[in-house]
């Protein structure tokens, strides 16, 4: 016989179950065994304390070691991986193995193991010791049959298959461990097997080339990939809980909105990071291909997100739960915004397919309307039988709900409505097919809209025909399941838990009597008894106009055996009042669950509270609201039922997946990722607040998720933000008492001051972009005129220069879950500013607290709470509180309002943002003593509110203390608190004191899970870091190691560089002495340097100086040049007149020659004349002809000196000089000579 020992065994195997608490996955349920028919029952194999025999396999118990162990001794035959499957069952009982060993005998093996229990102690508890061999029985499997042991290839852990599964042999069984073979374990998650089934899925299910398709393929495909993993962890949660029957819980709400799953569920799954890098690989970036997604279209506000966050918590703290709602077609609308009018569209959310859904085409049960009732006789006892005059079919669609580190994955069954199939084939068959289309689609309107507009009868008839079409599907499918397992109604409560959100699926009540007393045929008391201890109500109302109520008129028609049933329900309620408080008819009257009056209607408050075991209230304040106002005859009567829990959101959406980058911060200063489990732990942030380096990467979060909110105002509005100012945000349901008026006419008052302003006092303003978004019901007008006022002051504002950056307003159109992860992270400032005593709870401001925006509030719904969790340092409250507003109200006009409200209310009113007309019938709902919501006398604290955050902001250190410790106290608020201490946690498992354990083994496990849980995660993460700090050691050793040898290298060195110094001295020296030469040349090289910087400065100067004087020479010879040009012009013009002169000279000079040639010719006619004759004077005149001659002669030879003598003459006299010129000189020469002749002439003709 070999022996081998294992000491502390159980340290070298990991916990398979610590992901899935309590459940199990169907593969670990095996390994425990997982009861299929009677078959495992009757072969399981029974534990035996006496000697084992050869043949068989044994478990025995030996408490004689006087140790503080217990030893189990197991003989089983051998098989691989069967050491494996016991330490594990061992360490999910919570026992510790301090030692092991192991004896081999042939084909079997002995093995002893010595465990102790939680506390180190030995296990004398005879049945505990029971249950763990039982337990060892479980999973070591028969003898007499085949068992097959595999390794799964992922993190499925080990996998035991029995043939005791499947009943029969041969063909079948063979079939059925091939089927096991096949799907041995789960889909892999490394990044190589997401990249093949996304491609799978895009050639198979988007029928798309591998090779070429586009984002929103890719996001179809990388959705179906998801929801593969998701329906592998579905199934086998819901195989678990078929097996260990637990009591479950059904939550029905008419809402959830549940916002985009991708991200969610990749999160959940704990693949978000395999998911990125595989899409990564094939060239897309998950982030883009996330933003395909858009949002399911279930719900709208607080009450829809809230039944959101609550099947997220119930799914991650493992309890058995069902969602039921409504499909819908349409939603409830998309707002579309045009000249700052709202406009209500469909929302065409379901066009391109919803891959999260799984049509179940085989779940539909028919669901009746109109008709007659009718009592027939049955084994000689009445019956009601109700024949309806409508009928349509309801359709399942399954949501998976993932939990967070968890397999546990729960159902929202959602019903859509389509038309009967037997009566189309009827109209079908006589022809009749408009009929049948109509018919068609009159059934499909059912759930086409969410909420239809009640103001008409048909409104009021459809949202009634859509509550019933819910209730009755759900409680048949509901109903069906139960019976699937159980034969006796009695076992109902402990079977099923029902909770109502709201009053909206309160018809339940009625169709759940329906059942048993007309179909299952139970007495009607037995039938009540069961019914009011399954039935848990939340109500989200505050004041009694808010309650729903049917008009008994249109129940009798649409549903009359319901109208019958609550008939009698009433009734009984009467007669069992009147026996305990008397004949108090006004008491009475307000309690009676149908309400007399003008019109008849059933109240189905009073129906829930009548029939519920606990009323849940959603916060502190509200069920203070609803015990003493609200329900205060029902509390004084039953005040056990009414408890209050705190709503709450949970963080894994509002933190991990918006926020991621909060999120990374957050764990890494907590060191633990936790707190993602147990908000709790949220509250260790306080202890770093004053770090530095803490705040500066806190601020660069914030900025960050600013940067990414400026971006989508700037893409959506056109209006460009500045990121230096606060961001201030009010976004929910447009509502009178929610108060965005006042938000308004705040920013009224702001523009109004910064216009009255001068430019250095707005310097000194904190620059505000106030942001605002939300819905109005399409009959609300004045939520509607609310809008509009929003646009139209934005418009004004927006437009203005003046004004700029310090302050713009937007409006957020079709506000919803994937916007709102937009706007929560990037808010600095966030407004819940209702009528104190009108919200409920108010989960809003949750979201914004748990992303480290700082609240402006109202003491209303959560708001006291939170400030008790951060204190009132931590928040900027205001106005009335609640038990002061009826007083105020009492007051009416006498209220006095400030004059900032006045004059911005006659802003408005006298048409400064326009639309006068428009916005007179607003400004009356706020006028003194028509102001229900007390906007006016609120008014002045709002603005010292205002103030207050403003003096906060220019502070950022304060800022950021105080946006940290909002964080660090938003811990309370995690629906994962609500789930555990309110609804879920006392209907599941203590309202009856008789919820089965979820644990296959005991149901101290699960309590122990309970009180462990927030621990578990720490210690993994512990051991992570042990893990990481043993590698680090070790890496250090080696480092260690190689420093040694570097070490003994550079002694080595050193040894021989001492050999050398000598050298390396005189070296020293010489290169000393260089250095001091090169100094000494350095000082002078800076010396002429100096005195050539000296002179370069004296040449600049000098070259300045001249500079200028070339300058003052530059403009002496321009206007020298200007004189020297008229000069031109002068000379030009001279010369020209000096042309003409000669010109002229020359005329007279010709003049002159001419008449001497001419008087010589006349001289020389009548010298040839008188003497030709002879004549007795020819001797005189012949003598004074020539004398003439002689002159004339002289005259031309001595003209030229005549000229220059009378020139020279001319020239030296003062008056002359002037005058000497050619021309002048010429004519008087002329002249000279000319008139002696001319005189001897005439004398001479005489």
């Amino acid at each position: 016989m070999q022996t081998i020992s294992f000491p502390l065994l159980t340290n070298s195997f990991s916990n398979p179950f610590t992901s899935f608490r309590p459940f199990l996955s169907p593969t670990e349920c095996s390994l425990l065994s997982i009861p299929c028919g009677t078959a495992l029952r009757n072969n399981r194999l029974r534990a035996s304390t006496s000697e084992s025999t050869p043949s068989t396999s044994t478990i025995a118990v030996d408490n004689s070691d006087s140790g503080d162990s217990t030893t189990f001794v197991i003989r089983a035959r051998n098989r691989i991986g069967l050491l494996q499957v016991i330490t594990r069952v061992f360490k999910v009982l919570g026992l510790s193995i301090d030692r092991a060993t192991v004896e081999f005998e042939g084909d079997f093996f002995i093995k002893k193991f010595s465990v102790t229990d939680s506390h180190g102690s030995k296990i004398e508890d005879s049945e505990s010791l029971e249950r763990i061999k039982r337990a060892l029985a479980e999973a070591i499997g028969r003898d007499d049959g085949t068992v097959s042991v595999a390794r799964s290839t992922a993190n499925r852990g080990i996998v035991v298959r029995r043939p005791g599964l499947v009943e029969g042999l041969g063909e079948r069984k063979a079939r059925a461990e091939r089927m096991f073979s096949l799907m041995d374990g789960f889909l892999k998650n490394d990044p190589l097997s997401l990249q093949k089934d996304i491609l799978h899925h895009v050639e198979y299910t988007v029928a798309r080339s591998r090779f070429s398709f586009d984002d929103y393929e890719a996001y179809q495909a990388l959705s179906h990939s998801v929801r593969d993993r998701l329906i592998e962890r579905w199934h086998d949660t819901h195989i678990y809980m078929k097996r260990t029957k637990p009591k479950r819980l059904y939550f029905l709400s008419l809402e959830f909105l549940m916002g985009r799953s991708l991200s969610n569920s990749v999160i959940n799954l704990g693949i978000q990071d395999q998911y990125a890098e595989a899409l990564n690989q094939l060239g897309f970036e998950f982030e883009v291909v996330a933003e395909q997604e858009g949002d399911a279209a279930l719900g709208n506000g607080g009450l829809a997100r809230f039944s959101a966050c609550q099947m997220d918590s119930l799914a991650t703290l493992d309890y058995p739960a069902w969602g039921y709602g409504l499909r819908y077609e349409y939603g409830l609308f998309r707002q579309i915004i045009v000249d700052g009018f709202q406009h209500e569209q469909p929302d065409f959310w379901l066009n391109f397919g919803n891959p999260w859904e799984i049509e179940r085409v085989h779940v539909t049960y028919e669901v009746k309307f109109y008709g007659t009732v009718e009592e027939v006789d049955m084994n000689g006892e009445k019956h009601k039988v109700w024949i309806p005059g409508e009928t349509v079919e309801a359709v399942a669609y399954d949501n998976p709900i993932p939990g967070y580190g968890t397999r546990n994955t729960i159902n929202l069954r959602l019903w859509a409505a389509k038309p009967s199939s037997q009566f189309d084939l009827e109209a079908y068959n006589t022809g009749d097919y408009i009929n049948s289309v109509v018919n068609r689609q009159r059934a499909e309107t059912i759930s086409n809209v969410l909420y239809p507009d009640d103001r008409s009868h048909q409104g009021k008839e459809l949202r009634l025909k859509q509550q019933y079409f819910f209730v009755s599907a759900s409680l048949q499918d509901i109903v069906r399941r139960f019976k699937e397992e159980h034969n006796n109604f009695d076992e109902l409560p402990e079977q099923v838990a029902l909770h109502l959100n709201d009053t909206h699926p309160s018809l339940s009540i009625a169709e759940i009597m329906r059942i048993l007393v007309d179909e299952e045929h139970l007495g009607w008391n037995k039938a009540w008894n069961i019914v009011c201890k399954i039935f848990s109500f939340t109500t989200h109302t505050v004041v009694a106009e808010g309650l729903e109520k049917i008009p008994v008129d249109l129940l009798g028609s649409l549903l009359p055996r319901h109208l019958q049933i609550l008939y009698e329900i009433n009734f009984n309620f009467m007669e069992e009042l009147k026996k305990r408080i008397g004949l108090d008819y006004n008491r009475l009257s307000r309690m009676s669950i149908v309400e007399d009056g003008a019109m008849k209607s059933i109240r189905m408050a009073n129906l829930s509270i009548v029939c519920s075991h606990t009323v849940n209230g959603v916060s502190k304040l509200h069920l203070d609201t609803l015990k003493m106002r609200t329900f205060k005859d029902f509390y004084e009567l039953w005040p056990e039922k009414f408890q209050y829990t705190t709503n709450g959101v949970t963080q894994r959406r509002w933190i991990v997946v918006s926020n991621p980058s909060l999120c990374a911060l957050i764990s890494k200063w907590l060191g633990t990722e936790a707190w993602i489990c147990n908000a709790d732990l949220l509250t260790g942030l306080s202890d770093h607040v004053d770090n530095t380096d803490f705040r500066q990467e806190w601020k660069m979060v914030k900025k960050v998720n600013k940067m990414r909110l400026a971006e989508y105002i700037e893409a959506m509005s056109g209006v460009k933000v500045s990121l230096d100012a606060m961001f201030d945000v009010q976004v929910k349901r447009i509502h009178e008492y929610k108060r965005q008026l006042l938000n308004i006419f705040g920013i009224i008052h702001r523009y109004d001051c910064l216009k009255n302003m001068d430019k250095n006092d707005r310097r000194r303003v904190v620059p505000r972009v106030c942001i605002i978004g939300g819905k109005a019901a399409p009959g609300y007008e004045i939520a509607k005129k609310i809008i509009k006022l929003c646009h139209a002051v934005a418009e004004k504002i927006n437009n203005d220069t003046e004004i700029g950056d310090l302050l713009k307003l937007v409006f957020i159109p079709d506000y919803n879950v994937s916007v709102a992860e937009l706007v929560i992270p990037g808010a600095d400032l966030s407004q819940h500013i209702s009528t104190a005593g009108h919200e409920a709870s108010g989960t809003g401001s949750m979201k914004f607290l748990m992303n480290g925006c700082l609240l402006l509030a109202t003491a209303d719904g959560s708001t006291v709470e939170i400030i008790e969790e951060i204190g009132l340092d931590n928040l900027f409250l205001f106005g009335a509180k609640v038990q002061e507003v009826a007083a105020l109200r009492e007051k009416g006009s006498t209220v006095k309002v400030p004059l900032q409200f006045a004059r911005v209310l006659r802003m408005v009113r006298d048409g400064y943002f326009g639309h006068k007309d428009y916005f007179k019938s607003l400004c009356d709902t706020v006028e003194v003593g028509n102001d229900f919501y007390l906007l006016g006398s609120d008014f002045g604290s709002y603005l010292e509110a205002q103030a207050a955050a403003d003096k906060a902001f220019v502070e950022p250190e304060k800022w950021i203390k105080m946006s940290i410790l909002s964080v660090a106290g938003s811990g309370k608020f995690s629906s994962d608190r609500t789930i555990k201490e309110g609804r879920a946690g006392k209907v599941v498992v203590s309202a009856h004191h008789n919820a089965q354990p979820l644990n296959h083994f005991t149901s101290e496990i699960h309590q122990m899970n309970l009180k462990i849980a927030h621990l578990e995660s720490v210690l993994e993460e512990t051991n992570k870091k042990l893990k990481e700090r043993d590698l680090y050691l070790e890496e250090d050793e080696k480092r260690m190691n190689e420093m040694s040898e570097k070490i003994h290298h550079l002694q080595s060195t050193l040894t021989r560089m001492k050999a050398d110094s000598l050298l390396a001295e005189e070296h020293v020296k010489t290169l000393e002495e260089e250095v001091q030469h090169l100094w000494a040349a350095l000082r002078k090289n800076n010396f002429d340097l100096h005195i050539l910087k000296s002179k370069a400065q004296d040449t600049e100067k000098s070259l300045e100086e001249a500079t200028s004087r070339v300058e003052k020479m530059g403009d002496i010879v321009t206007e020298q040049w200007i004189q020297v040009q008229h000069l031109e012009q002068a000379l030009h013009i001279t010369k020209m007149r000096t042309l003409k002169a000669q010109r002229l000279a020359s005329l007279t000079r010709c003049t002159f020659l001419k008449l001497i040639n001419s008087l010589l010719d006349d001289l020389r006619a009548l010298d040839s004349y008188v003497f030709g004759k002879r004549s007795t004077l020819s001797s005189p005149i012949s003598q004074a002809t020539d004398q003439l001659k002689r002159c004339s002669t002289m005259a031309k030879k001595y003209h030229h000196q005549l000229q220059g003598f009378i020139k020279d003459l001319m020239k030296r006299n003062e008056l002359t000089a002037s005058l000497a010129n050619d021309e002048l000189v010429f004519f008087l020469a002329s002249a000279l000579i000319t008139f002696p002749l001319m005189s001897a002439w005439m004398l001479l003709s005489s």
